[in-house]
Formats: C-alpha cells, structure tokens, sequence
C-alpha cells in the first residue's frame, strides 16, 4: 500500500508533536495539529502547544491548524475536518508529506474515517427548553439520543452536553451527506507508555506549566473579556485554574483534581484508541521509551 498521509496519536503528555515534526522533517513535510483546544488563540500552556517541539536541528517543521481561531468561540469537528481538507490539499500540491498528529480521537476519525459532516446550527428553542436542567439530567437525554456516549467531554459541562444534544437532534432531523473527502491511505503510529510512566509524565508536566505561567495565561484570558463560563467550556485546564482564580478552589484542590481529571482524561484517550483499532483502524504502538532518531527510524521502516 503507498500511504499519503502518517497519523500519530497517543493520549496527552506522551510526546506526539515532537516526534511528530522530527518524522516531518526527515520526509520533507508539514505537520496538521488534530487538536481540539490548540486551535485556539492565547490558550497555549493550558493546551500543550509546545511550539519549541516543532523546531529540528534549529529549523521551525511548518504547522497547521494551530493559533487559527479566537478563544470563545466554539470550534468543532465539522470545521476541523472541511478545514483539514483545504490543508492536506495544500500540502499535497506542494509536493510535500503530510503528517496528522493529536489525541482528540473524534477528530483523528473524522478524518481517517471520513465520517460524514454537516454544520449543526443553534436550536435556541431547544437550548431554552433544556436551560436550568442538571448535568446528569442532560447526560441522561443525550443517552437516549445517543446511546454509545463514547466522547464523555461532550458531557463535561452543561453548555457541551446541551450542544452534544443539539447536534443529535439535528441529525436526527436532516440527512448527512458524505464529506468530499480525498482518498487517504494512512499509516497510523501510537505512542506507547505504560500506565505509571503516562502518570508520571502527566504529573511532571503539568507542574512544569504552572511553573511556565499557566495560571498567568488563564488570567490573561479573563482579563481580555472572556467570562469564567467560557473557559469553564474547555474543561481540563482551563475549567479547574478558572475556578481556582475565581477562588472557588484553592490552588492545592485545583491542583489535585485537575491533576485527576488529567489522569481520567488519558484513560478515555486510551479508550478510544482501543475503539478505533475494533472499529478496523490499524494502530502500529511503538515504545515511547525509545531515542527519537529510533522512534522516526521505525516510522520510516513501517512506510516502506
């Protein structure tokens, strides 16, 4: 099989976009960021860009689908895969390889998958008939709409479960048409850690953001207008450091469980790795522990 397009995923805090643009620059290629949280602007310790890791040997790997769109709004899968498109497309015309990498799994088999797309507008009569219920009353009606929940962020906080509900009631409603999307022959690389060794480098790593200024950031957005609601949205990071600077936690219980929700995070990465692979996407796991130059060695070896 000749592939046209390397994937690399793995759960947070495994090293994906590292070896992501060494892979790129040994291939003379680009890297496209499958990232739920980095496509936005000013959110960049809370969502792990990294921008350093995109440099090799002194040289900046070009990237895409990073920094393209302002906190607040709300991006989502169906513009993550038309957006997707244009680049691939883009990459492709000037001759070079493109390299998929990121944990959001929705968004890795929308494209892999080609799921089919379309653009869900607001129901605001919907979201007035379903303000003021709980999260486990929103959780229980998107159930039933859905009754495989495998995205459980879509339930982290009231205004993603009342989304998630909208959209099912929309597709419920209208038929899907399928994506124009181009003919992709990935090859699929996961990053492997055991379980203690993801603990600890998620541990480690979020006390080095907050050494690097990650509450600063969070305040930052705060101060820019963003409302304490519209953080909360983003979950993980964003959710616990805000109700920290709002003084609903103290800083060691917002460290401790947003250290959790971490840890909880990874696992549902996991999870939904393991789908794809019964779902018939083909994972090859190589070891996390190695050198880099071995890890794109074996990159390589897999592609010929």
């Amino acid at each position: 099989m000749r592939y046209n397009l390397v994937t690399i995923l793995g759960p947070t805090a495994t090293g994906k976009t590292g070896l992501a643009a060494h892979f790129a620059a040994r291939m003379n290629g680009e890297v496209i960021s499958a990232d739920s949280r980095q496509v936005y602007r000013g959110m960049d310790l809370g969502t792990g860009k990294d921008y350093e890791d995109y440099f090799v040997d002194g040289i900046e790997v070009p990237s895409h689908l990073v920094d393209i769109e302002a906190a607040g709004v709300h991006y989502n899968v169906y513009r993550f895969q038309t957006d997707f498109i244009k680049v691939f497309e883009e990459i492709n015309t000037r001759k070079k390889f493109p390299v998929l990498c990121g944990g959001s799994g929705l968004y890795l088999e929308a494209v892999l998958k080609n799921y089919r797309m379309i653009e869900v507008p607001p129901n605001k009569e919907l979201r007035k008939e379903l303000e003021g219920k709980t999260l486990e009353e929103l959780t229980e009606i998107l159930k039933g709409l859905k009754p495989k929940l495998h995205n459980y962020t879509d339930v982290e906080t009231d205004r993603r479960a009342i989304r998630a509900i909208e959209i099912e009631k929309y597709y419920a409603e209208n038929p899907r048409d399928e994506s124009e999307m181009p003919n992709i022959n990935s090859l699929n690389i996961g990053i492997d850690f055991d379980r203690e060794m993801r603990r600890q480098r998620i541990t480690s790593r979020l006390k080095q953001r907050l050494d690097e200024g990650m509450l600063d950031e969070v305040q930052k957005l705060l101060d820019s207008g963003l409302t304490p609601e519209q953080l909360i949205y983003y979950g993980l990071e964003y959710k616990f450091l805000t109700l920290h600077l709002i003084g609903e936690l103290t800083f060691d219980e917002m460290f401790s469980k947003l250290e959790i929700a971490i840890h909880q995070f990874a696992k549902r990465q996991m999870t939904w790795f393991r789908g794809m692979e019964k779902r018939g996407t083909k994972i090859h796991w190589i070891n996390g522990h190695l050198p880099m130059d071995e890890k794109v060695q074996a990159i390589v070896q897999l592609l010929k």
